[in-house]
């Protein structure tokens, strides 16, 4: 667990200054994933892997004053950016590991994850802990602004099969930690999953 956290660590905290600099152009594509939670005012939403907080003015907007957003990271650098950029009024920031969340059983409604499927250490686990959190129908979303063919041209890589954003994957692996696949879509402006908790 160790070793994962500071792969974690030493990937973002570097990175962190200049992460919404990188990507200035993903604020509309953060609030259209984001709608499609389904969120009511007052529900609880928890922006898993919330980085800079990028999706909690649209969470908030969703849940509305009554309603309880939580963003949760790791990074205490990528937090720090968050609360700079004037976020923490959209939301509380937690520095938590989504591996062991701080979270009583079902007190959430969903949960947001914004390219963080990539970067759990134990998927199958990590994603059993996210359900662990929600309450039985909730929602589970997997975003990330670009299709996995784009990031992986991105990065230099072939689009694979292995990838564990590939469809049949996905849909096993959340069969396996509690959550039904409701519908995927993987196009080049963007990756979303949407995934149901199961009772």
């Amino acid at each position: 667990m160790a070793d994962d956290h500071t792969r974690v660590l030493d990937f973002f905290t570097p990175r962190a200054a200049g992460w919404d600099s990188r990507f200035p152009d993903d604020g509309p594509a953060y609030g259209a994933a984001v709608g499609r939670l389904g969120l009511r005012p007052g529900d609880a939403v928890l922006d898993a892997g919330c980085g800079t907080g990028r999706a909690l003015p649209a969470l908030r907007a969703a849940v509305g004053p009554q309603g309880t957003v939580l963003g949760a990271d790791l990074t205490p650098a990528m937090l720090e950016e968050a609360a700079r950029a004037g976020r923490g009024k959209c939301g509380t920031l937690l520095r938590a590991d989504v591996a062991r969340l701080p979270l009583r059983d079902g007190v959430l409604d969903a949960v947001f994850g914004a390219g963080l499927i990539s970067h759990l250490a134990r998927p199958e686990a990590d994603t059993a802990e996210l359900a662990r959190v929600v309450r039985p129908g909730g929602v589970l979303a997997l975003f990330h602004p670009i299709g996995r063919a784009a990031l992986a041209a991105r990065h230099g890589r072939a689009v694979t099969g292995d990838d564990l954003r590939a469809e049949p994957r996905l849909r096993a692996l959340l069969a396996g930690s509690g959550w039904r696949l409701d519908s995927y879509t993987d196009e080049d402006d963007r990756f979303l999953a949407l995934a149901v908790r199961e009772p």
